[in-house]
């Protein structure tokens, strides 16, 4: 496959956001900077941001996607921990659980539960062997990859027959009133909270990226036929209060 061949292929998640950095092939080093600079202030913004219900909706999406104890799971794009944590809290130990991220600012600091490995590395090429586990998990980390077609491939290649992954994201309202609303609070008032309590420079820009990303990312329907492009036999969307959207797939026996 020629490099023009395998450019076509590709399916990005969003137009290239130009107002952060000038193409697309400047998008990975722009986006690496970003988060390993914000590493510090993830966790607090975070929490500021979604009034403390972060770790209760992912333990709960998680679990409605199908994780449960014993399981092995791969939480991709895990950053400084989020979602990892509520895996190994439902799969019972963070030995069973492997982070992968591209950000070594994030996995520094990171707060991971005991025992679990993290690696550095990028969702679409997973540093693991085929067939290696349960679940795969991403906490809203979708719109910061590459090509969709590459890491739902990813997600399948790695995941036993029977697995199941679980993509979670922040989706556009369906309605103008409450995309007005949203984009407010997120380009606006976060990243003005962002800088009081932050102590890197990049946070509210960081913020105002998210609101960004999200407004240009593709629609539902694009991301749930690129993850039956890659194999999954059935895929299901789980939508909460209009905007946190839970993708789940399920790799046939």
């Amino acid at each position: 496959m020629n490099e023009r061949t395998s450019e076509v292929q590709k399916v990005a998640p969003h137009r290239p956001l130009t107002q952060y950095y000038a193409d697309e092939a400047a998008r990975h080093s722009w986006l690496r900077r970003v988060f390993d600079s914000t590493a510090v202030d993830y966790d607090r913004v975070e929490s500021l941001m979604a009034f403390g219900s972060g770790p209760w909706y992912r333990r709960q999406a998680l679990s409605r996607a199908g994780l449960t104890r014993g399981m092995q799971v791969l939480d991709v794009g895990t950053g400084t921990g989020l979602t990892a944590i509520e895996a190994a809290r439902l799969s019972g130990s963070g030995t069973h659980v492997t982070g992968v991220d591209p950000s070594v600012g994030m996995l520094a600091n990171a707060h991971l539960p005991a025992g679990m490995r993290v690696v550095e590395g990028c969702a679409e090429e997973l540093p693991t062997a085929d067939s290696s586990f349960d679940f795969v998990s991403m906490g809203y980390a979708l719109r910061h990859v590459a090509d969709l077609r590459a890491v739902f491939s990813e997600f399948f290649r790695v995941l036993r027959p029977g697995g199941r992954a679980c993509v979670l994201e922040i989706t556009r309202p369906s309605g103008a009133r409450a995309t007005r609303w949203l984009r407010f609070y997120m380009r606006h008032f976060v990243p003005a909270m962002a800088r009081v309590v932050g102590r890197s420079r990049d946070m509210p820009q960081l913020m105002r990226y998210y609101w960004d990303s999200i407004e240009a990312c593709v629609p539902p329907q694009k991301v749930i036929e690129q993850m039956r492009a890659a194999g999954f036999t059935t895929v299901t969307r789980h939508v909460v209060l209009g905007i946190f959207s839970e993708y789940v797939a399920v790799k046939s026996t």
